[in-house]
C-alpha cells in the first residue's frame, strides 16, 4: 500500500509545476496577441525618422534616421504641387484651364474630392484640393493633365527630385498611396518643403489656409489642428498610410526665424503633432536670431522633355480611362529666318508658273526606287524623246510668260506735277491765336514689338518721374516671365506719374496682374481706350 500511495503522490506533486510552466507560456502569448490587436494601425510597420533645419540657411539642427528610405504617404503631393506650380509659371498650363477627369483619377481611394469621370474642373481647384484636402483624385488628375499619364508624371517627379538634390527619393504615383518602390526620406522631404517655400512663394499661402473653395465644395485643411495650436505655423503637408504611419512636414516663422521640421512614422495624428511641436521648439532654440538668407537654387525647367509623353487638348477624350491632357504653350522663338529680297520687275504670277514648271521637271527627272510589282512591270515606259519635248515646251512657255510680264512691268512716265497756283499765307490773326506749347514728353524705356496688343497694366502712381521709372524697372526684373516684351511707359497726369506696362494681350495682362498681386504689388489692368 505504501508503494501504491507513493506512486499516486508523485504526479500530484509534479503536475502543478508542469501546469505553471504551460500557463505562463499561454498567458504570455495571450498578452502579446492582445497588444498586437490593440496597437494603432501602422504603429509596428512604420519606423520613426525626423529632421529639423533652419529654413533661412538650410543648416541641420536635428536629425534622426533622416536618410532611411521610408513610405512618404501624402507628403508625395508636395512634389505633385511643386511641378504644378512650375508648369503654370512656364506656360504649360494656366490656372483657369478646364481639365477633364479620367476614369483612373475618379476611381482613386480616399482621401478624395469626389470627382466624377468626364467632369471638367479648373486646374486651380485641383491644386487647392491636393494642397489643402490632400485629395488623391485631384493629385492624379494633375499628373495626367501635365504628363499624359500618371506613370510619365511619376518619372517627371523623380527627375525633378534628383534636380532638387533629393538623391534617395523615387516616385511611382502622384498621390502617395503605398506602392512598391515609392520611397523617400525625412531629409529629402525637408529639402522639398524648403524649395516650395522659396521657389514658389506666391503659392505658399495655400498651405496655411484652414479651408478653401475646391470648386465643387469647400474643404478643410488636414493640418488645421497644428496650424491652430502652434504659434507661427503656416504649413506644409500631412500624410498617412498604414505602411507609413502619420507623417508631417511643418514650417513655422517667429520674428526673423523660420524652422522646418519633418516627422515620419508617428503613431497617431495627435502624437505626431505633439512631436512636431517639440521639434519646432527645439529648432527655434538652436537657430540663431539673425542669419543671412541663402535661398536654394531652383533647378532648370525641363518640362516633359525626355519622358516620352504625348500632350493633347485638355478636353480630349481618351480611351481606357486615360487622363485628360493639355497643350504646353511655349512662346520662345527657336530660329529667325532672314527674308528674301523681292524681285525687281517680275509679275506675281510668273514665279509661281516657273516654280510649277521646275517642279514638274524635277518630279519627272528625279530617280525613284520602288519595289517591282506586277502592275509596275506592266506599265508602259516613258519615251525619252517625248519627255525631252515636254521639258522644252515647258521652258519655252515660261520664257514667253516672262517676256509678257517684263513688258507689263515697264516703267510708266509719271505726270508732271501741277505748279500753277501758290498756296495763300495763313491770316495773321490765326497765327497769333495758335498755341505752340510742346506736348508733355513720354519716357519710353523699351521698344514694343507686340504688334496688335492693346492691353496693359498699371503698377501705381508716384510723385516723381524718377520714382515711377524705378518701380517699372524693379517690377520688370521681378516678373520677367509675363512682362518680357512689353512696353514700359511713364505718363504724367494731374495727380502724378503713372507707371504702366503696355503692348500686352488681355490674357497676358490679367496673368501678370494675378502674379504681381500674389507678391503684394499693386496692379490694375488697362484696356484699350
Amino acid at each position: 500500500m505504501a508503494d501504491i500511495v507513493q506512486v499516486k503522490r508523485t504526479p500530484l506533486i509534479r503536475a502543478p509545476r508542469a501546469f505553471s510552466r504551460l500557463g505562463r507560456w499561454v498567458l504570455g502569448l495571450v498578452i502579446f496577441l492582445s497588444m498586437v490587436g490593440t496597437a494603432p494601425p501602422g504603429a509596428m510597420a512604420a519606423p520613426y525618422a525626423a529632421m529639423v533645419i533652419d529654413a533661412r540657411t538650410g543648416e541641420v539642427l536635428h536629425s534622426r534616421n533622416a536618410d532611411t528610405r521610408l513610405h512618404p504617404a501624402s507628403l508625395t503631393k508636395m512634389m505633385t504641387l511643386y511641378i504644378a506650380f512650375e508648369a503654370v509659371r512656364n506656360g504649360e498650363i494656366s490656372l483657369d484651364t478646364k481639365v477633364k477627369i479620367s476614369r483612373n483619377a475618379a476611381s482613386e481611394q480616399p482621401s478624395k474630392l469626389g470627382l466624377k469621370t468626364g467632369q471638367r474642373i479648373a486646374f486651380r481647384y485641383l491644386i487647392r484640393a491636393a494642397a489643402v484636402k490632400s485629395a488623391n483624385d485631384a493629385a492624379t488628375a494633375i499628373g495626367e493633365t501635365l504628363a499624359g499619364s500618371e506613370a510619365a508624371f511619376a518619372r517627371r517627379m523623380t527627375r525633378t527630385a534628383k534636380a532638387l538634390g533629393m538623391s534617395r527619393t523615387t516616385f511611382k504615383n502622384a498621390h502617395g498611396l503605398t506602392q512598391k518602390g515609392h520611397m523617400s526620406t525625412a531629409r529629402d522631404m525637408t529639402t522639398l518643403g524648403r524649395h516650395l517655400l522659396y521657389d514658389y512663394p506666391e503659392y505658399y499661402n495655400l498651405f496655411s489656409r484652414r479651408s478653401t473653395d475646391a470648386g465643387v465644395r469647400k474643404v478643410p485643411n488636414t493640418n488645421r489642428r497644428l496650424l491652430a495650436a502652434y504659434r507661427g505655423a503656416d504649413g506644409i503637408k500631412t500624410g498617412y498610410t498604414r505602411a507609413a504611419g502619420f507623417n508631417l512636414v511643418a514650417s513655422a516663422e517667429r520674428g526673423n526665424e523660420r524652422v522646418i521640421a519633418t516627422v515620419f512614422g508617428g503613431k497617431s495624428s495627435t502624437s505626431r503633432n505633439a512631436k512636431v511641436a517639440e521639434l519646432l521648439d527645439l529648432g527655434f532654440r538652436r537657430a540663431p536670431s539673425r542669419a543671412k538668407l541663402r535661398r536654394p537654387a531652383r533647378p532648370p525647367y525641363q518640362g516633359n522633355r525626355g519622358l516620352g509623353t504625348q500632350l493633347a487638348s485638355a478636353g480630349d477624350s481618351t480611351p481606357n480611362g486615360a487622363a485628360g491632357k493639355t497643350i504646353r504653350v511655349s512662346g520662345l522663338v527657336k530660329t529667325s529666318l532672314r527674308p528674301k529680297g523681292r524681285p525687281a520687275s517680275t509679275a506675281p504670277e510668273v514665279p509661281t508658273l516657273l516654280a510649277e514648271a521646275q517642279t514638274d521637271t524635277a518630279t519627272v527627272d528625279a530617280p525613284t526606287i520602288e519595289t517591282p510589282t506586277a502592275a509596275s512591270e506592266a506599265a508602259p515606259k516613258l519615251d525619252r524623246d517625248v519627255l525631252q519635248a515636254s521639258i522644252t515646251a515647258a521652258i519655252a512657255e515660261a520664257e514667253v510668260i516672262a517676256a509678257v510680264a517684263e513688258q507689263a512691268s515697264a516703267p510708266i512716265a509719271k505726270p508732271r506735277p501741277f505748279v500753277g497756283l501758290r498756296p495763300m499765307a495763313r491770316p495773321a490773326r490765326l497765327a497769333e491765336n495758335q498755341t505752340t506749347a510742346e506736348p508733355e514728353p513720354v519716357v519710353v524705356t523699351r521698344l514694343s514689338t507686340s504688334g496688335g496688343r492693346y492691353w496693359g497694366i498699371n503698377v501705381g502712381r508716384y510723385g516723381s518721374r524718377y520714382q515711377a521709372e524705378k518701380v517699372l524697372l524693379r517690377t520688370a526684373l521681378a516678373e520677367m516671365a509675363t512682362l518680357d516684351g512689353s512696353l514700359r511707359k511713364v505718363v504724367r497726369t494731374p495727380r502724378g506719374f503713372d507707371a504702366n506696362f503696355l503692348g500686352m494681350t488681355k490674357e497676358s495682362a490679367a496673368l501678370a496682374c494675378r502674379r504681381l498681386s500674389a507678391r503684394n504689388i499693386t496692379c490694375e489692368t488697362v484696356g484699350p481706350s
